[in-house]
């Protein structure tokens, strides 16, 4: 079923490529989704969104038969107390291009320490767990999101600050090297991490907890095709951001100096989850407008790609280089019970949409 085709503002930006974009319900499905990624052979692996306490974590969709089942397996996804080996508060997902889905477990209900757990889809095991020690969080961190740069051999995580009771003030991005484990803290209660006074408001009604606005930090992430910039955005604000992956990584430069390298890129609306095509134009799920908006990377200007009255609270978006589409999913966070006086008004079936990007998308992120 075909939904919306997009706005007219962007037709006239576009040309040939506005024309065939248009957004469809791929799949209705009993519990809320977080992120979604792709096994090898083109299926979907997507987070249940944590804010609803899911059975199962993350499971894979198999887009033959329609069938959901836990992933890696259901052990994966049972909490126990003899070992670690387990996920625990799963939303952030990602696949490289070797097969691998990479699991960012933010622990949190559990007393375990974060990880990173990649499952290869391709021999069907264990890749490898990388641990995320005291010295990369906080008290309240939140990972909800990374980019998986196979050229650096570097995992960049979004460190939201609001774990705890946080309130986004020590939001910070995460390096995790993939060679040796080792991890740094960037960019804590910088400029371009925090989040600004702008409220998320759904149908006229702020995102509040106990009274108090919910503003949070860090959040949408990727990088262009070539790993040469990572591009990123706290939820609650009004401007995207690119910085230099190498500059990043140049463990010479101060704190102050990797500050002033960090462009402000363009505008963009309260957003969750982020993406790029090929030609680097870069999609935002806007969690306000039942929307994707879309910054072209011609003119870095700001527009509405297309909406849709089921895309309630859409949150992370990826391309699935098998069949060319991108994926979204509308998870209704804010009808969730800890934003509604305990009571959870989300209500089933949850969709995920796909729609084509206007240009080739980059699948490895």
């Amino acid at each position: 079923m075909r939904i919306f085709i997009i706005a007219l503002s962007l037709l006239a930006s576009c040309g040939t490529y506005a024309q065939k974009a248009e957004a469809e319900i791929f799949a209705k499905v009993p519990e809320s989704v977080g992120n979604i990624s792709f096994t090898a052979q083109g299926d979907l692996v997507y987070s249940h969104h944590p804010f609803f306490n899911p059975e199962y974590r993350v499971v894979k969709y198999n887009t033959q038969t329609k069938s959901i089942t836990p992933f890696p397996n259901k052990e994966w996804n049972t909490p126990r107390e003899k070992d670690d080996h387990y996920l625990s508060n799963v939303l952030g997902i990602r696949n490289d291009k070797n097969g691998v889905v990479w699991m960012l477990d933010m622990a949190g209900r559990n007393a375990i320490t974060p990880k990173i757990v990649g499952w290869n889809t391709r021999t069907n095991k264990l890749e490898r767990i990388y641990y995320l020690p005291q010295a990369a969080i906080v008290k309240t961190s939140q990972p909800n999101d990374m980019v998986v740069d196979t050229k650096h051999n570097i995992f960049i995580i979004a460190d939201e600050g609001i774990g705890n009771g946080g309130d986004g003030s020590m939001a910070a991005l995460i390096i995790v090297d993939m060679n040796s484990g080792k991890t740094r803290r960037l960019l804590q209660g910088t400029r371009t991490t925090l989040p600004e006074n702008t409220p998320t408001i759904v149908n006229g009604k702020p995102l509040s907890i106990n009274g108090k606005n919910l503003l949070v930090g860090c959040d949408g992430i990727t990088a262009d095709k070539d790993f040469e910039w990572l591009y990123y955005a706290p939820l609650n604000g009004r401007k995207v951001y690119r910085v230099k992956i190498t500059d990043l990584l140049n463990e010479q430069l101060t704190a102050t100096a990797l500050d002033e390298k960090i462009e402000t890129y363009s505008e963009k609306p309260n957003n969750g989850g982020m993406s790029i095509d090929a030609q680097g134009n870069l999609y935002l799920t806007a969690l306000e407008s039942n929307s994707i908006s879309v910054v072209l990377s011609k003119d870095r200007s700001l527009h509405t790609l297309f909406n849709a009255d089921e895309l309630l609270w859409p949150d992370g978006v990826s391309f699935n280089a098998k069949d060319g589409y991108m994926y979204v999913s509308a998870a209704q966070v804010h009808l969730g019970a800890v934003f509604n006086d305990g009571n959870n008004k989300a209500t089933a079936p949850f969709y995920i949409f796909r729609f084509k990007p206007l240009a080739k998308g980059v699948p490895f992120r």
